[in-house]
């Protein structure tokens, strides 16, 4: 149950005001003083209760002497103390009015309460009788009140103050009279007509007569506002190093800083920053000169909204030399301007919107403060106050730029980081492929998305058309983020497809790219130690005529593969050690892949979390890959969708998905090559025979110089069996001729009086492209002749 506490509520008239001044509440003393009744008053207009015109509340507390309408139609004058309630709990807000009746009633001469004053004592003393209301103020609190002793004489406690957290002082003025024991409380409150807010200590003891019966409270208040405000400028600067700079986002990083401000140092608060000379260019150094252009960065109110703002974040605007921004911005130093005293006149003359808000919101002063860093000036904070009525002090500016030049770097910061992941980034994507080849091995799909929050780092993935219609595919993973990282990224790139160019089996070329990663890492080390450069990677290579791939990996993850009309399922490949460590061999395993089947690589970014296990991670991959889809990019979305976070992956993520696709029978011809020279001629015979069957009159004339050309190279350095191989695609005919010898042809500049020697240059010249790859029985030479479209 609630207390019960010694209130005589008719010894105070009482009554409660909307914001339209309609009456909503009507004590037993307002009765008692008007003669009204509180259903003949509530929902009328107190207007209709005042002899004359209504005076006008324009400040937080007014107090005066008024002519108000008895109900017996004689008119009473009275003193009245009124209070401005700010809206609470999404209401409007109204007006407390209050007046004693008994303020001046007789006390006997004995009256342990008249001998507790301490009139000329220096602290703040108000003397309370057992009713709780005020007996008596010594001159120290009666200029803390800032009214007069004998018009507050007989009010209680909420009814002096006007704040409902009164309620609570009354409450401890209640136990110290029942309980006889003394108690202290502070408060943080606005005291005067002023409004100025100070911090109190209020040392409450009881007032006993001789026997110990309590007769009252005496109160002693002391100011230590200067010690409290101390604190809590310390305080906020503490929270503030916490708060600002949690992250490396300017947007983020200004954001919080108006977090801060807001409502400890103002009531709104506004970041705007300079846009870099150039696009994730460096700040300027040089001396800002007007009109200045800025750039919206954050804003915050004590308002829901902001509806202060006349900018959106992100919109830019140009303040001329009159504003407060380019005032601060063009003085280097803090600027305090006060709107009564005319300090922004000009400027608002100048925006009709700012002045339409600054008197429509009631804006007395504002505190511009520059943000600079490191010497460069990034932007400028504006502090406004409307609802606090106290004016920016020395203090406030110190406390603010001490915030801001927190904040200041940690936007600095930010910046750098942005200009140095856009670097890496457009590092990263010109060193990747800009699209995918169209090969008639396999139909490929990729996506790449950098770290949300640690940096670009070395992911890279490539498909490299290789001869014989076989096609490349590699997935790479870089240790480290940012611009090292993605410089390494290119140099093992180019060194793959260079190796590629060579036909290298994928374990012999990751041996030779470990080899690589292990001289970077000296290069990248000092004082003879090595440097931490290392990779992991997935190298495979896709034969479309046997339709079978070899894969190789370095401590890459394995492939998923999903055949058609089966479930997705990882595929068994040895794991290999990673790039870097050197020395440790490498192992290839050959698996078949029926026309159809789509190969998944990816590097660890989209299987790992931090918020579920490996194995999870891969059972999403798998469900992701199983749902029907028309096209691979759809199935790359769908990839992404399911396995990363919206708020962006916490690793880089690079994902290639491949699509095989088999050459019919038809399209491939083998001869098998006598040893005998003269039998060249039936073999070219034959040859001009199948391309007929193609339909390829039109390079008969070339493929009849090449075939007989390598043949007969065949023949004479090679080793037998010797075979032939023509493989006829949409847009190339591909001749090849294999022997069991190790030595590969080059081409040399022939002598005039030479017989030989021209054969290979011939080819060369013919061809669209030519090489030669080393296979486990010995070579192959192979030349691709283009085709006219058909």
């Amino acid at each position: 149950m609630s207390p019960v506490y010694p209130f005589d509520e008719a010894a105070t008239a009482r009554a409660v005001l909307d914001g339209e001044g309609t009456v909503t509440e009507w004590s037993e003393g307002a009765r008692r003083l008007l003669g009204w009744t509180a259903e003949e008053v509530v929902g009328r207009p107190v207007a209709e209760l005042v002899e004359g015109p209504a005076p006008i509340v324009r400040q937080p507390r007014w107090d005066g002497t008024v002519t108000l309408r008895h109900r017996d139609v004689r008119t009473v004058t009275v003193w009245l103390l009124v209070h401005h309630r700010p809206p609470r709990d999404g209401g409007t807000g109204g007006w407390l009015v209050v007046t004693p009746l008994e303020g001046d009633r007789p006390h006997p001469a004995d009256d342990p309460l008249e001998k507790a004053a301490l009139t000329q004592s220096p602290c703040a003393v108000a003397i309370y009788d057992e009713r709780l209301r005020l007996h008596r103020v010594n001159d120290a609190m009666a200029k803390v009140l800032d009214l007069p002793e004998e018009r507050v004489r007989g009010l209680r406690a909420p009814e002096l103050s006007g704040r409902t957290d009164s309620e609570e002082v009354e409450q401890q003025l209640y136990r110290v009279l029942t309980t006889g024991r003394a108690d202290d409380s502070r408060a943080y409150v606005p005291v005067g007509l002023h409004g100025r807010i100070n911090a109190w200590l209020a040392r409450m003891a009881p007032i006993t007569d001789a026997a110990g019966r309590a007769h009252g409270v005496c109160v002693a208040v002391h100011d230590f506002t200067e010690q409290y405000e101390a604190r809590e400028r310390l305080q906020l600067v503490n929270e503030a190093s916490v708060r600002i700079g949690t992250t490396l986002d300017i947007t983020r990083t200004a954001q919080e800083l108006a977090d801060v401000c807001v409502p400890a140092l103002a009531d709104f608060v506004s970041i705007d920053l300079l846009d870099p000379p150039e696009p994730e260019g460096e700040p300027s150094t040089r001396p800002v000169t007007a009109p200045v252009t800025l750039r919206r960065a954050a804003h915050q109110s004590v308002n829901p909204g902001s509806p202060e703002a006349v900018l959106k974040p992100g919109q830019v605007d140009v303040y001329p030399a009159s504003s407060p921004q380019a005032d601060s911005l063009l003085a280097g130093r803090t600027i305090v301007a006060a709107v009564p005293s005319g300090g922004l006149t000009q400027w608002l003359t100048w925006d009709k919107a700012r002045m339409e808000r600054v008197s429509e919101l009631g804006i007395h002063g504002t505190m511009s403060v520059p943000i600079r860093a490191r010497g460069a000036t990034l932007g400028v904070a504006v502090l406004t106050r409307f609802r606090r009525p106290d004016p920016f002090t020395p203090d406030d500016e110190l406390l603010a730029e001490e915030i801001t030049a927190r904040a200041a770097v940690c936007i600095d910061n930010a910046r750098r980081y942005s200009r140095e992941r856009a670097t890496a980034l457009a590092l990263q994507r010109s060193l990747l492929p800009q699209s995918l080849p169209r090969t008639a091995a396999v139909e490929a799909a990729s996506r790449y998305l950098p770290a949300a929050r640690a940096g670009v780092g070395g992911d890279w993935f490539d498909v490299i058309p290789l001869s014989g219609m076989r096609v490349a595919m590699v997935v790479g993973d870089v240790v480290g983020h940012g611009i090292q990282a993605s410089a390494t990224m290119g140099r093992l790139r180019t060194a793959v497809r260079t190796l590629a160019d060579i036909d290298l089996a994928p374990d012999e070329l990751l041996t030779h790219l470990d080899d690589l990663v292990v001289r970077l890492s000296v290069e990248a080390g000092s004082e003879g130690s090595a440097g931490e450069v290392g990779a992991t990677c997935l190298y495979a290579v896709y034969d479309p005529v046997s339709r079978r791939c070899t894969l190789a990996r370095a401590g890459h993850p394995p492939p998923v593969m999903r055949p058609p009309g089966g479930p997705p399922r990882q595929v068994d490949l040895p794991a290999g050690p990673p790039l870097g460590l050197g020395g440790l061999p490498f192992e290839s395993a050959e698996i078949e892949l029926p026309e159809g089947t789509v190969l998944s690589l990816y590097t660890d970014g989209l299987i790992e979390s931090r918020e579920r296990d490996v194995d999870v991670g891969h059972a999403l991959l798998c469900d992701a890959l199983a749902a029907p889809s028309g096209s691979l990019d759809e199935t790359c979305d769908r990839v992404l969708h399911t396995l990363l976070p919206a708020g962006g992956a916490s690793d880089d993520v690079a994902l290639l998905l491949a699509r095989t696709q088999g050459l019919p029978a038809s399209r491939v011809a083998t001869w098998d090559i006598p040893a005998d020279p003269a039998l060249v001629a039936p073999i070219r015979k034959q040859v001009l025979g199948q391309l007929d069957i193609w339909e390829l009159p039109d390079a008969s004339f070339t493929a009849e110089l090449v075939v007989s050309e390598l043949v007969t190279n065949a023949i004479r350095y090679g080793a037998h069996p010797i075979r032939l191989r023509l493989i006829h695609d949409t847009t190339t005919l591909i001749c090849e001729v294999s022997d069991t010898s190790h030595t590969a042809p080059h081409l040399r500049r022939a002598k005039t009086w030479d017989e030989g020697g021209r054969g290979l240059l011939l080819v060369a010249q013919l061809t669209q492209r030519w090489g030669s790859r080393h296979t486990a029985d010995g070579k192959t030479i192979w030349a691709e002749i283009a085709l006219l479209d058909e």
